[in-house]
Order: structure tokens, then sequence, then C-alpha cells
């Protein structure tokens, strides 16, 4: 099922990006917050770009007007996101600085939900009441070692920038997922790098900007990659929640590279935090619906949303891309609001 690839996507994209938090603090310390972030986004689009020259299979473009979604999805997420992260990171321990990213999942729900109209049930909104639960048990005075608010703001943030560029990059999320994330780290990379440089920050010893270039292509480009494949099949909000399991990656490498201790709060924000995220995980929604006609390009294999046929015969689960068409069709069965099923409730 499409939905499992979603799902194992998501959680992939999880588990590279918390792995990352922990590991550029290691690095804070020879670079400046700035000029590290610039760093972790060039790796990140230098890599894909190398990437996808050596693959040549046709993929997916972007269809005509969606530029600017892409261009604002860079400018939130990969400009300012970047920046507000690593100087709270640099205040404040990473294991509180990694369940604080839970905040993204949240404010990415509440635009998906309120602003862009995607479906939610009780269910869905109280995994998303337990996460916000989790994080104000974490942002506590005295608890993870938050201390002065700032940090803390600066990482909230830059969760609401992340949000905003989830729910723009849903809008080109058909495109071929490894462009769109090459497009965000080049340009994002570029940029900050460039600010950082022209504010007085140093270039560091090369084999720190290398470290810091594989750090941001793993955390950030495939990543990132694998968060848009999720966004195309599971929708904004969900693959929010899943991708809420990044944290937990975080903190725990966080207290066992950087010896931070574990507070009673953090314990409860982990398991509130968890709750909410399993209640996502275990959503089933299904109901009567109707696809209208629609014409597009994004890579697919032949399911009960694609049934055109072929010149040349096919494997079954050959997944390929090219432009096609759906004509109307109505039945029953789960699904999340992915690129298929954007329907009203």
């Amino acid at each position: 099922m499409v939905f499992h690839t979603g799902i194992a996507s998501a959680l992939g994209a999880a588990l590279l990006f918390g792995a990352s938090t922990p590991l550029a603090k290691l690095l804070l310390g020879d670079v400046s917050p700035w000029l590290l972030a610039g760093l972790l986004y060039l790796g990140s689009g230098v890599g894909l770009a190398l990437l996808l020259a050596l693959q040549r299979a046709e993929r997916a473009r972007l269809a005509p007007g969606d530029g600017r979604w892409l261009a604002g999805a860079v400018l939130s997420g990969g400009v300012l996101g970047p920046v507000l992260l690593m100087w709270g990171l640099a205040r404040m321990p990473a294991s509180g600085a990694a369940l604080l990213l839970n905040a993204e999942a949240v404010f990415t729900a509440l635009l998906a939900w309120f602003v862009f109209r995607e479906n939610f049930d009780r269910r869905i909104a109280f995994g998303m009441a337990l996460i916000v639960a989790g994080a104000a048990v974490l942002s506590w005075p005295g608890e993870a070692g938050i201390g002065a608010a700032a940090p803390a703001l600066a990482i909230v943030a830059a969760c609401l920038a992340w949000a905003i560029d989830n729910n723009l990059t849903r809008k080109v999320a058909l495109a071929d997922a490894r462009y769109v994330a090459m497009v965000k780290g080049l340009v994002a990379g570029a940029t900050n790098t460039a600010l950082a440089l022209a504010l007085g920050a140093h270039l560091p010893a090369i084999s720190v900007a290398a470290m810091a270039g594989l750090l941001g292509f793993a955390g950030y480009g495939v990543s990132l990659a694998l968060f848009v494949r999720a966004l195309r099949e599971l929708g904004t909000a969900r693959t929010g929640a899943y991708f809420s399991t990044a944290p937990f990656a975080g903190a725990a490498l966080g207290l066992a590279l950087l010896h931070e201790p574990v507070t009673p709060g953090f314990a409860v924000a982990a398991v509130l935090m968890a709750w909410g995220v399993w209640l996502h995980l275990t959503e089933r929604h299904a109901h009567r619906h109707a696809h209208e006609p629609l014409e597009h390009t994004h890579e697919h294999e032949h399911d009960e949303h694609h049934r055109h046929d072929h010149a040349a015969r096919l494997e079954p689960g050959e997944r390929h891309t090219h432009q096609h068409r759906h004509e109307r069709l109505t039945h029953s069965h789960p699904h999340y609001p992915d690129s298929h099923h954007r329907h009203e409730h």
C-alpha cells in the first residue's frame, strides 16, 4: 500500500533530521550558528545535485505556477528556520532543543487544517494536544536546562517557519522530491553562507566544513526528499505528526553524546509526545468518496487509482513517471489526505 511507503518515508526523514540536531551542536564550537546553517543546507543541495546528475531517469518537474510556492518554502524553511534553530541550539541543551522541535508538527497541522482546509477529527486533534502538553512541560522553568526564554522562543519560531515551509512544499510535492530538496538546499545554503560571511563569520577548517556538508546531505537533503515524498502520500498534518518523532532521535543522541541529564520533566514530556504520535500512527480513516477527473504528472505505480494502459509492458509494482489522466471514480477504502484524496468532508 502507498500509505506504508509514506509512513516509512516520514519516519526515515524524522530519524535523519532528529539525529542531525545534536550532531550539529558538536560543530558549533568551530562554526558560527548562521554559517553552520548555510553549510548544512549547501551540503544537502550539492549532494542531491550530484545524485541527480548520476541518475538520468525521467522525473516529474514543477508544474507551471508552482515556482512561487517553492520560493516561499525556501525563504521560510530554508533561510529563516535554520538560522533561528542554530541560534537557539547554541544557547541551550541539545536534548531540550530537540524535544521543542515537536512544535513544528503542531504549527504544521494548524496551518494545514485551518488555512489549507485539510481534514482532521477528534483523535488527530487530541494527539496534537498531547504533543503541545509535552512541549509545555518541557518548557517549564528549570526543566531541560532551558533557562532564559529567548533560546526556546527562537526554536519555536524556527518551527513556525518550517510549518509554513511544509504547507507550501505540499503544493509542489508531485514534482521530483530530490529536485525540490536540491533547490531548497542550494538557494538556502548559498543565502545563509553569504550573509554569515558578510556579517563577519569565518570559514572553518576544511575538515569541519566537510563534516557539516555530509551532515547536511543526510540530515537535511535526504531527510527533506523523504519528507516531500511523505507529503505527497500522507498529506501535510499527518506527515508532520510522523515527523514529530524526530526529537526522540535527537534527544537520545543528545543524552548519549553530550551527557545531558534526564530530568522528570523531560521524561513526562517524552511520554506525552509519544502518546500523541501513537494516536496519529494508529489512525484509520475510510468512507465512500469520489475522485473527479484529473490529469497530472508524478511518479506512481499501477494501483486502484492508476489503471491506465501503456504501450510497453510494466512489471507489477514498477514505479514510473509520465503524464496520465484519472477518470471519475467512486469507491471506499482507508486513505489519508494525499495528493489524490483532497476531497471535502
